[in-house]
């Protein structure tokens, strides 16, 4: 009887249909820890938005977070006419407002702080004030993927929040 080539025998088929099983289950099973993980992290993805409010005897910023998850705010920077701040009352026209911290918070899905609000008759002279004040903030998920974002509410992705300390808002 003529021996056989080796891939014609029986057992060598099962065996190299069991590989090709075990490296489509492989491919497979990384592709749904791949697609786990980008649900996971879309599930939790934060979208901080800055805002203002006004009146006629009313003003205030607002900071919202429309995400799906918490966005854990690392620093702000709040300039006025390119100087750094470190506080509302560092411009004039702020001296009589009520403040929120927003310096280093956690802000949950869906909700919104208002780090300043102003209530009197100076309206007109915080809206020309307004215009020389650039407010960035630097947030970032519970994954640690980290974005800035400013009044233009188009934020752009970094690797990490990193500020120098004399430019931190400490509000």
């Amino acid at each position: 009887m003529a021996k056989k080539p080796w891939y014609q025998n029986p057992e060598m088929i099962v065996a190299f249909s069991a590989l090709v099983i075990g490296i489509v289950t492989t491919f497979t099973s990384i592709y749904s820890a791949a697609i786990d993980r980008a649900y996971a992290r879309a599930s939790v993805w934060p979208s901080v938005e800055i805002a203002r409010g006004y009146g006629y005897d009313s003003f205030r910023y607002i900071v919202s977070n429309n995400g799906t998850g918490p966005a854990v705010i690392k620093y702000a920077k709040v300039t006025h006419d390119k100087k750094y701040l470190s506080q509302w009352r560092d411009i004039n026209v702020f001296e009589e407002v009520t403040q929120s911290h927003i310096g280093k918070t956690v802000l949950s899905a869906q909700k919104t702080i208002t780090p300043v609000l102003y209530k009197g008759n100076k309206v007109d002279d915080i809206l020309k004030v307004d215009n020389l004040i650039s407010i960035e903030l630097c947030y970032c998920s519970i994954y640690d993927e980290c974005w800035i974002v400013n009044r233009d509410n188009n934020p752009r992705p970094i690797e990490q929040c990193v500020i120098d300390d004399k430019h931190k808002f400490l509000q």
